[in-house]
């Protein structure tokens, strides 16, 4: 998931972390907390998996710097000389879990920071950027918000860049026009997603997985909370949420430690004076159950979710691998095998944990025909219930580490996958040599580990279920079989 370069490119297509859409909710990589977009590149000269056996995962070594500004911002820094150029990344504890009663307080506050500043309007600020080469980008989300920037490191980008951004981040004047102007953007969304069913199953799955705790409603906020946000909300949400003492730096590229110093002061003093906001409670646990939406289709989006684990949670990695078997790892998963290869029911089905600052859910999304969405689902939940009393087995186990490791270069193959690794790691307050840690916590565990880890913190009885589409009569599954099976008409291709 790319970041937002405010709202005004593509509210249209609004999906956020917050919906999590069906296949669109898997973190791929071992760390993942932000919405930095997978990096497309291979292990050169890697012919198969089974290569791997035996040797050390291959990545960019990283040699994490980490101190305090004078104003309470935790910075993270990794010398990267190879491009003469930079990436910034700014990581506030102001997403939507800190509206405080106000849904999309966050989402609007973020999406306005490059719509104005003393003597720029929003053409100003993005002709600015671009006359220098440099890259502006935003997003905020459930946990979080994030400011980032990317500019070389020459002295004649660099310093305006900065001095560009340092103004928009700390000092947005959040002009009505442009306010206006989003939340009409905003409402639009809204009436896009009424006709998307799978957004719906997302919003529902949410409120019912969450009741009353913040994660429950949307980052977006709804229909009737955006049209009352006004800009005096705006800045007095700035001034509280984006801090120096509620922010992670991240800097990633060709800066000495002086260079960076400098760079993390100017961002620091830019910003409003203030501490870290507290996080939000631990959710009590929901009713499981089903809810259904009536929705005209050939197709039934199938949601499942429970509580997971935070980000902290020392049973991480096993959780990890384990639902990489299940079906966090594409094909040859438990649920692709069995509902795809099998039976032919969709084209894609998969599973896994979201974890947060406090505990994200653990998703199963899929779409399958009308007619035969009961018995999928109940599939589903037998697939589950059998391999949390099973546990992997031992080639499944070794088959995930070896995916793991042959992923686990990907994490660090960019300076922008770096930065985000650097924001996760500040943000959740893991130590620095959490990539090293985690890999090797991965490559240590055993059959009996996984499977307990697993056990313990779902249960195949605990989903809360949202399903969307038509009522109508149910058929049978067709049998498996140990030839992939046709899908069946009206399945739509991902």
């Amino acid at each position: 998931m790319s970041e937002r370069n405010g709202l005004r490119y593509g509210l249209l297509g609004i999906a956020l972390i917050a919906l999590l859409g069906v296949l669109g909710f898997i973190a791929s990589r071992p760390a993942p907390a932000t919405t930095e977009s997978a990096a497309q590149t291979q292990v050169e000269g890697l012919k198969s998996l089974a290569e791997l056996d035996g040797k050390a995962p291959g990545r960019r070594a990283l040699e994490i710097q980490s101190w305090q500004t004078p104003e309470g911002a935790k910075v993270l820094f990794v010398a990267a000389p190879e491009l003469p150029m930079f990436d910034l990344r700014l990581t506030f504890a102001a997403g939507s879990s800190q509206d405080a009663g106000v849904p999309g307080l966050a989402m609007l506050t973020n999406a306005m920071l490059n719509e104005g500043v003393a003597g720029k309007d929003v053409t100003a600020i993005a002709e600015g950027f671009e006359g220098l080469g440099a890259e502006f980008g935003n997003g905020a989300y459930r946990d979080m918000a994030v400011a980032s920037l990317r500019s070389l490191t020459a002295g004649e980008q660099r310093q305006p860049a900065l001095d560009l951004f340092t103004q928009v981040v700390g000092a947005p004047t959040f002009p009505e026009d442009a306010l206006a102007r989003i939340k009409n953007q905003v409402l639009a969304g809204f009436e896009y997603q009424k006709q998307n069913p799978g957004k719906l199953a997302g919003l529902e799955l949410f409120d019912k997985l969450y009741g009353q705790h913040p994660y429950a409603h949307p980052s977006d906020g709804n229909e009737q909370s955006i049209p009352g946000i006004t800009p005096a909300q705006l800045k007095a949400f700035h001034q509280k949420a984006y801090t120096a003492g509620n922010v992670v730096i991240a800097l990633v590229g060709d800066l000495s430690r002086a260079d960076a110093e400098a760079i993390a002061n100017q961002v620091s003093q830019a910003l409003p004076k203030g501490p870290a906001l507290p996080k939000v409670a631990q959710p009590d646990a929901p009713k499981a159950g089903l809810t259904h939406i009536e929705f005209p289709s050939k197709q039934t989006h199938l949601m499942l979710a429970q509580l997971g684990v935070d980000r902290n949670d020392p049973d991480y990695a096993a959780l990890y691998l384990g639902n990489q078997i299940l079906g966090g790892g594409g094909f040859g998963t438990r649920l692709m095998e069995e509902v795809r290869e099998k039976r032919g029911l969709t084209y894609g089905v998969s599973s896994g944990f979201t974890a947060m600052q406090v505990r994200g859910p653990f998703m199963i999304g899929l779409q399958t025909r009308a007619e035969l969405s009961q018995g999928t689902l109940k599939l589903v939940q037998d697939i589950v219930r059998q391999y949390l009393a099973e546990g992997p087995t031992q080639k499944e186990l070794d088959d995930a580490k070896r995916e793991v490791a042959g992923s686990f270069p990907l994490s660090t193959a960019s300076n922008a996958d770096i930065v985000g690794q650097l924001g996760a790691i500040g943000f959740y307050n893991l130590p620095l040599t959490y990539l090293e840690d985690f890999m090797r916590q991965v490559q240590a565990l055993d059959v009996a580990e996984v499977k307990a880890a697993m056990a313990k913190h779902l249960s195949a009885d605990d989903f809360v279920i949202v399903t969307a589409g038509p009522t109508v009569a149910q058929k049978e599954l067709p049998p498996p079989t140990d030839k992939p099976a046709a899908l069946p008409s009206g399945v739509p291709e991902h």
